[in-house]
């Protein structure tokens, strides 16, 4: 019987996974997703290949536990950098940074797109998880059409437009650097919903 990781069966799995997802984005950002397999992927999170299967079935499986996870922690993040923000100029400002600093798998990995080599069922299932991100980003824009903040445009392409803009933006490692980047990202944005360029947002 393998050794149990943790004080309980649950944090083993729990604990097991974690590594998992670990040893899957290190990789990917190394070789890439296609260039990967089930036993690279054990052995880089020093586990049993056979205890693999006890979690996922497969190599999609996997990534799609992954991003549940963390999807599930950015969309926790973002929250509660938006649960005191009350200006829908803000809480756009706020999601920007979130999203500008945000790792990019499908972006970033080495490789084919990653879209570009999954099943057209993990595909959709990977479009469910960003659609609960966009959930977020379209609340912020009918908040802002509601409140005169941004004029009245179709939430739905002003999202599509929006996060593809920010979608895989790459960020300065510099300190100083990094925070013109930002601010410049967020001017542009603020801008392209048609926010008042005179507000104390677009200002700073």
């Amino acid at each position: 019987m393998p050794k149990i990781i943790g004080g309980s069966l649950h944090e083993h799995r729990a604990q097991t996974r974690q590594k998992l997802f670990a040893a899957l984005s290190t990789l990917m950002m190394d070789r890439g997703f296609d260039a990967i397999s089930l036993a690279d992927i054990a052995a880089a999170a020093g586990v049993g290949r056979t205890a693999v299967y006890n979690h996922f079935p497969d190599k999609e499986a996997l990534l799609l536990g992954f991003i549940t996870h963390e999807t599930e922690q950015y969309v926790g993040t973002l929250e509660r950098a938006l649960e005191d923000v009350d200006d829908p100029v803000e809480q756009l400002r706020t999601y920007i940074r979130q999203q500008v600093q945000l790792k990019r798998i499908f972006h970033l990995a080495p490789g084919p797109d990653l879209r570009t080599v999954l099943s057209r069922t993990t595909r959709q299932r990977l479009r469910e998880h960003a659609e609960l991100v966009e959930a977020i980003l379209r609340r912020i824009v009918a908040s802002g059409i509601e409140a005169g903040e941004f004029p009245e445009q179709d939430i739905d392409t002003t999202v599509q437009l929006v996060n593809a803009c920010l979608s895989g933006r790459l960020v300065p490692d510099d300190p100083v650097a990094r925070e013109q980047a930002i601010e410049a990202t967020e001017a542009f944005v603020l801008r392209a919903v048609g926010a008042d360029a005179a507000s104390p947002a677009l200002s700073r």
